[in-house]
């Protein structure tokens, strides 16, 4: 998956992280796939989804990470009994879909993958323009 044990630990206190992974695998599963379609629902018109959450490792973008981890969290608080750090958790959710709204307008431009930015050998993609030859119709 996108997200590893270890993007939690940045953004959550360790006691806290405790009380999440006390969350069935499924759930936080199912948190993480909704934080990464919900991310990509606002990224798709201008990026790459596919090659932006199937990087790996230090290939994976830090603010992707470090908002997919927000949301997953803030879905996953969400299902908890006592709603554990409800309010910081909402608010690092509302600075993440400000911060993709901010992506998605253009007004951000973050480091990622466009569809079109390399070809299928490997090099950078190029188009062609042109015009067509001028037509003259005096007769």
């Amino acid at each position: 998956m996108f997200i590893t044990d270890e993007d939690y630990r940045v953004v959550i206190g360790e006691t806290a992280l405790k009380a999440i992974a006390g969350v069935s695998p499924e759930n936080r599963r199912n948190a993480e796939r909704e934080a990464i379609e919900e991310m990509a629902s606002y990224l798709r018109p201008r990026y790459d989804i596919e090659a932006i959450f199937s990087a790996t490792g230090e290939q994976r973008n830090p603010m992707v990470v470090m908002y997919a981890v927000d949301i997953a969290l803030y879905h996953l608080s969400a299902s908890m009994a006592q709603r554990l750090g409800s309010e910081v958790r909402k608010e690092r959710y509302e600075r993440a879909i400000k911060w993709l709204e901010g992506v998605a307008k253009g007004l951000l431009v973050p480091d990622l993958p466009t569809p079109n930015s390399t070809s299928t050998d490997g090099k950078p993609a190029t188009f062609r323009y042109g015009t067509q030859k001028k037509l003259n119709h005096n007769w």
